[in-house]
């Protein structure tokens, strides 16, 4: 849905992190074609700038050594962070600042410029960021199962999920070519996903050992292939599992996948949208609102934490025996989508003519089944 609005607004997006460039990838363009005028800035990170430089897009990268995740790497890239984007937002200042960005909340205070700061996880999972990025956001955008805790005054909850913003049937279809160019997609397979778990949030949190892997793959062998993506080190005797590919054909291969397995929220959220059953296993799970929702409510996938190792191994077992277990998890999509509005075009109607947007949303939180 365009906006009614005729005026041309300069928007600067935040980019801290590839999900946030997937998240924003399709607003972008939206707005762009609506003919606003949008710069990007971004830290170094994964992939970022290789899927940045893939669409053609322009961007200046302020961080470009990242940072350390250690407390005073983290304090040190704040301070580096908000210097760079204040010199940029001096000399070209925008309307609007969007992100998941601590520094667009700081920098937008400083110069009375309103900043959108749009998040998924609960306070209480990100502690550190909510504390030096939401007290000075103007607002805070996130699904309505996230819990933003002190600063709910100054949130708008929308009904829909991050993921929603690609993975939606309206801006996403797998592709079997591009799936087969990777795998065997005659035969039933599962993906297993190592995280790194190196973020300041991670602290003290773990997932699938090398030992649990095992166990895994021995059980999952037995009914198909077995394809293991990861961000960290892996033994030697899963190398001959390792799925080596374009990051960005991904989720053509998870769309065609029999279950998904996993440490990384993302990718769990990802699998659940596309109706793939999925397993996360971590000490995360039960903390992450947005993700009970999809166990829960949905019931498009199911979490377990690191002392419940026998229930996943269990759980497993029991997906494995289910007979047309895909039909089932479509269906279960179908409902999940028939309650979801397609975040994409509500996120451009709310960028392009906020602050009119939030109180509308304030007002009438009904107002966005128009985007379902």
């Amino acid at each position: 849905m365009k906006s009614k609005t005729k005026i041309q607004k300069h928007f600067l997006f935040h980019l801290g992190h590839p999900a946030h460039y997937q998240l924003f990838k399709n607003v972008i363009k939206g707005l762009s074609s609506n003919g606003h005028r949008i710069s990007i800035v971004i830290k170094k990170k994964d992939i970022l700038e290789s899927l940045l430089q893939k669409d053609g897009l322009e961007y200046v990268n302020i961080l470009p050594k990242g940072r350390n995740d250690s407390k005073f790497g983290i304090f040190l890239g704040m301070i580096k962070t908000d210097f760079n984007l204040l010199k940029i937002c001096l000399k070209n200042r925008p309307d609007i600042m969007i992100g998941t960005s601590y520094a667009i909340s700081h920098i937008g205070k400083l110069l009375s410029i309103p900043s959108i700061n749009v998040n998924e996880d609960d306070w209480d999972a990100v502690p550190i960021y909510a504390k030096f990025s939401y007290p000075w956001a103007s607002v805070i955008l996130s699904p309505s199962t996230c819990n933003n805790g002190k600063w709910g005054n100054k949130s708008i909850k929308y009904l829909s999920y991050h993921e929603l913003a690609y993975l939606h049937p309206n801006w996403f279809e797998p592709k079997k070519t591009v799936a087969s160019s990777y795998v065997d997609i005659t035969r039933p397979y599962f993906i297993i996903r190592f995280a790194s778990f190196k973020a300041h949030h991670d602290k003290n949190v773990m997932g699938i050992t090398d030992q649990i892997a095992h166990s895994l793959i021995q059980k999952l062998i037995k009914a198909g292939n077995v394809y293991i993506t990861t961000e960290r080190s892996i033994p030697a005797e899963f190398e001959k599992y390792r799925l080596r590919i374009n990051p960005l054909d991904i989720h053509h291969i998870m769309a065609f996948a029999s279950l998904y397995i996993g440490d990384s929220q993302t990718m769990a959220a990802e699998a659940g949208v596309l109706g793939i059953p999925y397993i996360r296993f971590n000490d995360f799970a039960g903390r992450l609102g947005y993700l009970n929702e999809l166990e829960q409510v949905y019931q498009l996938g199911f979490g377990y934490n690191t002392n419940q190792e026998v229930e996943m191994l269990d759980k497993v077992v029991e997906l494995l025996s289910k007979k047309k277990i895909l039909d089932e998890w479509k269906n279960k999509r179908y409902h999940m989508l028939k309650d979801k509005i397609n975040i994409t075009p509500f996120l451009i109607w709310f960028i392009e003519d906020y602050p009119y947007s939030a109180r509308i949303m304030q007002e009438n939180p009904d107002y966005q089944n128009r985007f379902k």
